[in-house]
C-alpha cells in the first residue's frame, strides 16, 4: 500500500510485515531485556516496515507525533526552526529510534520536525501499539527504562558540550558522539547542531 501526501511531507512505501524478517531489530530488543514468543508475535503484527526518500519530511512540528521510526538503514534527522533557519537537534543512524519525544507521548504538537537526509528504511511503532505492549507485557517498561537512559546520556553530554567547551572542542565531540555516520551529514546541518557558521566549521576541518 503506497501513502502519498502532496507537497513531499510523506511519500512512503509500506510493506506487509510477513515480506521482510524483524530479526535486527529483535536483537536489538534482547540487548535490554529477553523477548518471549509471545511478545515477538506481538511486535511482529505491529511492527511496520516503512521507507523515506532522501530529503522526505517524516514530521512536520504542526502535526501530533504518533509513530516512532526504528532505523534500519539511513540517517534521520531531527530539527526545529529558529528566525526562518533549520536548527539541527539531533541525528539518527541504523539501530536506533527516532520521534518527537514530547509530541509522542504527550500527543500534542511539539517544535521538531524529522527529515530524511539520505534514502531511509524504518520500522515504524504507532503510540496506541505501544501503550498496548506497556499494557501487556511488563518488561517493555525495562526496555524503555533502559534504552532511554543511553538517550538521556547523550543529550545531557550535549547541553555540557554547548555550555562549557569551544567550538573546535564541540566539533571534535560530534565526531566522537556521531563517529559511524557524520562523515554522511551535510556540513550546513553540523554546523547548525554546533550553533556555529558554515564557515567558521570549515576553518576547524582545516586545522586538521
Amino acid at each position: 500500500m503506497m501513502t502519498l501526501i502532496i507537497g513531499g511531507i510523506r511519500n512512503r512505501l509500506k510493506y506487509p510485515s510477513a515480506m521482510k524478517t524483524k530479526e535486527n531489530i529483535f536483537e536489538h530488543f534482547e540487548k535490554f531485556i529477553k523477548l518471549s514468543k509471545q511478545l515477538k508475535i506481538e511486535l511482529s503484527e505491529r511492527l511496520e516496515k516503512v521507507i523515506f526518500k532522501k530529503g522526505e519530511l517524516v514530521l512536520d512540528a504542526n502535526q501530533i507525533c504518533r509513530e516512532s521510526y526504528f532505523i534500519n538503514k539511513g540517517i534521520l534527522r531531527t530539527y526545529f526552526v529558529k528566525d526562518g533557519n533549520e536548527i539541527s537537534e539531533y541525528f539518527s543512524g541504523v539501530g536506533e529510534w527516532v520521534n518527537s519525544p514530547k509530541s509522542f507521548m504527550q500527543r500534542k504538537k511539539d517544535i521538531y520536525y524529522i527529515d530524511a537526509i539520505e534514502n531511509t528504511d524504518a520500522y515504524c511503532l504507532k503510540v496506541e501499539d505501544l501503550v498496548f505492549l506497556f499494557d501487556n507485557f511488563p518488561e517493555m517498561e525495562r526496555y524503555a527504562r533502559l534504552s532511554m537512559g543511553s538517550v538521556f546520556g547523550h543529550l545531557m553530554e550535549r547541553i555540557a558540550s554547548m555550555r562549557f567547551t569551544s567550538a573546535t572542542e564541540r566539533y571534535h565531540h560530534f565526531q566522537k558522539t556521531y563517529q559511524d555516520i557524520y562523515p554522511r551529514i551535510p556540513l550546513g546541518m553540523v554546523a547548525s547542531y554546533l550553533g556555529i557558521t558554515q564557515e567558521t566549521l570549515s576553518r576547524i576541518r582545516a586545522k586538521k
